[in-house]
C-alpha cells in the first residue's frame, strides 16, 4: 500500500472513531528551479457560514501561495504578476538580495504589470517567507492571503542526518490569526483576532484541524504569518522538543525545550520525536497564559477610554493550534536527532565600527494601539535614516519605550542578538535572526554586516512586524553606501541602465537609457510615493520630461517598450 493511501485510511479511521469533525490541513505544493512565476490575484473562501470572505492567493490558491524552494548559489528568475486591481509588490522576507530586488515599499507593480527581480541565492538552508509590503496596504493584503514559504537548501543541510523529505516528515505550518466583521470579510486593524488557520485551514472550528505525521522524527518549520498575536508554542504533556533553527539557518546544536516563543514574522524550526507514539496524537499549542501582559496575545491589557477593542477569547489562555496524529513509520525514517549541527560563527562585537539607538516612542504612556514611533518620527518614504557604509559592521540597540511589544525586522541582513537588558539570549536566540520581538521597557542589542549590495538611492527598511503598526508608520530606511572604488551597478544584479538627471529636479527631467535602446513605441510613467500612476505618455527622441506641475516629492518612472522595461527614481524639488 503506497504510503499516501496509508496515512489518508488512518485518518478516515481516526475521524470515525473520535465522533466529532476534523479537518485534515494541506501541505502547499513547491515550485523550484531558475525561473519561477507567481501570480497574485482575488478570489474568495467560504471560512463562516453565510458570505464568502474576499481573499488573495497566489497561482491556483485561492488563499495563500505556493513553496519556493531554492538552492543556495543558484541564479533565480521571479515573474510576479499582479491582478488584484491594486498596487502591490511582494518581499522575499529574510533574503540577502539588492534593494531592488527586495520588494520593499519603493517597489510598485501596478495592477496588470509585471516585476521580474533576479538574484543569486545567498543564503543559507532555512525557511524564509515571501510576502506584500506596500506601505499602508501590507495588513490588508497579507492577511487577506497573499502569503507564503521560501524554503533555502544548501550543503550543510544535505549533509545533516535529519529529516528533509518536503511533505513526508518535513512540514511547513504557516499560523495566523484573523478577525472578520459581520459580513465575513478580513479586518486588517482588528485587534479581536480570534480566529486561527494553519496552511489556510481554520484551525478552531467547532473541530480540529490535524496533520497526519509518521512515528519517527519529523520536522515542522513554524511561521507566524498572524497581522499581531504571538504565539508561545509548545506540545501537551509539555512534551520536549528540540529546535534546530531559527530565521536564518541552523543553531550550532539542536536545543531542548518545551516551549518556543515566535511573534509575528518569525520563524523557527523544530523537530518532534514520535518513534514510539504510532496511534497516537499530539496537540501542538500555544501556551499563551504564560506570555506578559504587553505582549499581543497575552492577557488583554486594560484600555482607555476610546481605544478599540482588542480583547480576543485567545487572549492569556492556552489553546490548541493543531492536532498531529501519528500513523505508520516511513520507509528509511529518521530514528534519532544529531547532537550537533554547524558552526554559527557569530559576529564578534569587537568588529562593530558604528553603534546606533533606536528607540520605540509613543504620543504618551497610555497608548497601546498607536501610533507607535522610531525616534519620535513616523515613517516618510522621502527621508533616508541611516546611510550605512559598505562592509560595515553595526550593534543597533533598540529600547522599546512604549506600553507594548514589538517585532522587530531588519531587511537584508541576518543579525546576532548580543544581549536582552545586558542579559544573553536566550539558547534558541543565538543564531541568526532577521525579527527580534522586544516587550516593553526592554533594551536589546544587535550586532549585523551590511555586505555585498551597495545603492545610494534606494533603500532597504527596518520596522515592527506587527503589520498595522507598520502600515501605522512604524518604519525607517537606510541605504548602503558604496565604497568609491565600487561599481554600483556590478553590485546591483538587475539594475537596468537608465539614468534620470538632474536628480533632483527642477522643470523637467533628461533620461538617458542604454545606446542601443531605441523602439518606435516609447511610453513613460511616473508614480507618486503612493503608488498611484499621475503621468502617462509617449516618449520622444529628446527623452526630456516636464517635471513642471509636479508637488515635491520621490517618484518613480518607468519607460516602456515592446520588449523592455527600464526603470528608476527622482526626487522633484
Amino acid at each position: 500500500m503506497k504510503l499516501a493511501t496509508a496515512l489518508f485510511l488512518f485518518s478516515f479511521l481516526w475521524n470515525m472513531q473520535s465522533g466529532f469533525s476534523q479537518t485534515q490541513i494541506a501541505i502547499p505544493d513547491t515550485l523550484s528551479g531558475s525561473n519561477i512565476e507567481l501570480t497574485m490575484h482575488t478570489d474568495s473562501v467560504q471560512f463562516l457560514p453565510g458570505r464568502k470572505t474576499k481573499t488573495l492567493g497566489f497561482n491556483q490558491y485561492s488563499y495563500l501561495g505556493p513553496t519556493l524552494i531554492l538552492q543556495k548559489g543558484a541564479q533565480v528568475s521571479l515573474m510576479v504578476q499582479n491582478q488584484i486591481g491594486d498596487t502591490t509588490n511582494v518581499h522575499w522576507h529574510g533574503l540577502h538580495v539588492a534593494p531592488e530586488n527586495d520588494g520593499g515599499p519603493h517597489t510598485m507593480v501596478m495592477n496588470g504589470m509585471d516585476w521580474n527581480p533576479q538574484f543569486t541565492v545567498m543564503d543559507k538552508a532555512s525557511t524564509y517567507w515571501y510576502h506584500p509590503h506596500f506601505h499602508g496596504k501590507t495588513a490588508e493584503q497579507a492577511i487577506k492571503g497573499a502569503v507564503g514559504f521560501l524554503i533555502v537548501r544548501d550543503s550543510v543541510e544535505a549533509s545533516l542526518p535529519i529529516p528533509k523529505r518536503y511533505g513526508v516528515d518535513d512540514f511547513p505550518l504557516v499560523m495566523q490569526c484573523a478577525q472578520l466583521d459581520s459580513v465575513n470579510q478580513f479586518m486588517p486593524e482588528g485587534m479581536e483576532d480570534s480566529l486561527l488557520f494553519v496552511n489556510g485551514t481554520r484551525a478552531n472550528n467547532g473541530g480540529t484541524a490535524f496533520l497526519t505525521i509518521p512515528a519517527q522524527v519529523v520536522r515542522l518549520r513554524l511561521l507566524n504569518g498572524s497581522g499581531e498575536r504571538t504565539f508561545n508554542v509548545g506540545l501537551s504533556g509539555n512534551r520536549a522538543f528540540k529546535i534546530l533553527a531559527s530565521d536564518g539557518g541552523f543553531l550550532s546544536s539542536p536545543v531542548s525545550t518545551a516551549r518556543v516563543r515566535i511573534s509575528p514574522g518569525e520563524r523557527y524550526q523544530i523537530l518532534v520525536d514520535a518513534s514510539t507514539l504510532q496511534g497516537q496524537q499530539i496537540q501542538l499549542m500555544s501556551y499563551a497564559s504564560e506570555l506578559p501582559m504587553g505582549v499581543q496575545g497575552g492577557p488583554t491589557m486594560p484600555m482607555p477610554a476610546g481605544s478599540p477593542p482588542m480583547d480576543s477569547p485567545l487572549n492569556g489562555i492556552d489553546f490548541n493550534i493543531l492536532q498531529l496524529n501519528v500513523g505508520a513509520p516511513t520507509a528509511n525514517p529518521v530514528l534519532t536527532i544529531p547532537t550537533a549541527l554547524t558552526s554559527v560563527n557569530r559576529i564578534e562585537e569587537s568588529l562593530a565600527s558604528t553603534s546606533r539607538i533606536i528607540r520605540f516612542t509613543a504620543d504618551n504612556d497610555s497608548v497601546m494601539d498607536g501610533p507607535f514611533y522610531f525616534n519620535d518620527s513616523l515613517f516618510n518614504m522621502e527621508r533616508i535614516d541611516y546611510r550605512i557604509p559598505l562592509n560595515s559592521v553595526e550593534i543597533w540597540e533598540i529600547r522599546n519605550q512604549t506600553m507594548v511589544a514589538h517585532p522587530f525586522h531588519i531587511h537584508l541582513v541576518q543579525f546576532n542578538i548580543l544581549d536582552r537588558d545586558g542579559n544573553l539570549p536566550l539558547p534558541y536566540e543565538r543564531g541568526w535572526k532577521d525579527v527580534v520581538m522586544i516587550e516593553s521597557q526592554e533594551t536589546v542589542r544587535l550586532i549585523a554586516r551590511y555586505e555585498t549590495y551597495a545603492d545610494s538611492m534606494m533603500p532597504y527598511m527596518f520596522h515592527c512586524h506587527i503589520l498595522m503598526h507598520e502600515d501605522d508608520g512604524m518604519m525607517g530606511q537606510f541605504v548602503v553606501m558604496p565604497n568609491v572604488t565600487t561599481s554600483i551597478k556590478h553590485l546591483s544584479h538587475n539594475q537596468q541602465a537608465m539614468e534620470v538627471y538632474p536628480n533632483p529636479a527642477g522643470e523637467s527631467v533628461r533620461l538617458t537609457l542604454p545606446s542601443a535602446t531605441y523602439a518606435k513605441e516609447q511610453a513613460y510613467q511616473i508614480i507618486n510615493s503612493k503608488g498611484q500612476l499621475i503621468d502617462h505618455q509617449t516618449l520622444d527622441r529628446s527623452n526630456i520630461i516636464s517635471t513642471t506641475t509636479l508637488p515635491t516629492g520621490l517618484y518613480s518612472i518607468r519607460v516602456l517598450t515592446e520588449t523592455m522595461i527600464y526603470m528608476s527614481k527622482f526626487i522633484k524639488q
